[in-house]
């Protein structure tokens, strides 16, 4: 392997890593930091590239399992009242998943829009960081309204268990918004819950547990249409995967850290911002140059 592609693949697992669970966009800052061509991966395929992107989600939804165990395992070891131990249903936690099959509902929905969206950016490659650009600042905005709004308001569901069914679905509604390269699937998910009524704690815990089985499947079935287009990938290609996993797995951990223990203070105002601040460069990078030549 190239040493100068092994620095971008542990680049790609950073920007993974951390933007994955922050509400500021994985596929749109995956998709900008390989529009710039000195940062693009040489010497492997479009279609794995393609696959890379959404294979290295599976890295990521690894450290949720291993941070939200206690959440979402259902069998637990109990002690009897002779003494003896035996495994038993947690009831709670299979009310939870079924809470999360409801939600993955309206996320299956999503993943036509998504192949379309996806289609149209192939055939249309210099608009695509445009469209993240615009994405960006407009959920951005939407962030600091949203917040704003929320000043006013007192959240009226604090725990997992005080989700119902319907506010489940309504959640996993908002993810048909995330189709778009640049809307941020955990930031849509958490703004819809925060309308909802839900608390920001509540709202990041469900919709990071909601991201495994939904980029478990997204990811599974990139890998598939990989194979199946492809063929193959050389023994490079399998060894950036692996390092690009393992570097987005270990920043995951303390991006999802990070993110549980600022939103027991912050509100998401500052990521809009952000959002804001990015699209704004993003275009300026993009017409400047246009408007020069």
């Amino acid at each position: 392997m190239k040493i100068l592609n092994v620095l971008r693949i542990i680049l790609l697992g950073i920007v993974e890593g951390i933007t994955e669970w922050l509400p500021i966009s994985s596929t749109g800052h995956m998709k900008l930091v390989n529009a710039i061509p000195f940062l693009r991966v040489q010497g492997v395929s479009d279609a794995f590239m393609e696959m890379f992107e959404y294979v290295i989600q599976l890295a990521a939804i690894l450290a949720v399992v291993i941070l939200f165990w206690k959440l979402i395992f259902p069998l637990k070891k109990e002690t009897l009242s002779n003494g003896q131990s035996k495994i038993v249903w947690q009831k709670d936690v299979l009310t939870f998943w079924g809470r999360i099959a409801v939600a993955c509902v309206p996320a299956l929905l999503a993943l036509l829009p998504d192949m379309l969206f996806e289609e149209l950016c192939e055939k249309h490659e210099l608009i695509e960081p445009l469209m993240i650009a615009c994405t960006l600042i407009l959920y951005g905005v939407v962030f600091i309204v949203v917040e704003n709004y929320n000043k006013k308001r007192s959240p009226q569901i604090t725990e997992i268990s005080q989700l119902s069914y319907k506010y489940a679905f309504f959640i996993g509604c908002f993810q048909l918004l995330a189709a778009i390269p640049g809307t941020s699937r955990s930031g849509i998910t958490i703004i819809g819950a925060l309308l909802l009524g839900v608390d920001r704690t509540t709202a990041s815990k469900f919709t990071f547990v909601l991201a495994i089985p939904t980029m478990v499947g997204a990811s599974a079935y990139k890998l598939l249409k990989f194979f199946l287009d492809a063929g193959t990938m050389t023994g490079a290609e399998l060894g950036y995967l692996l390092l690009g996993m393992t570097v987005a797995f270990y920043v995951s951990l303390f991006a999802i850290k990070f993110l549980m223990d600022f939103v027991k203070n912050h509100d998401f105002k500052v990521f809009g911002w952000y959002r804001i601040g990015l699209g704004a460069l993003v275009i300026a990078v993009i017409i400047i140059p246009a408007l020069l030549a």
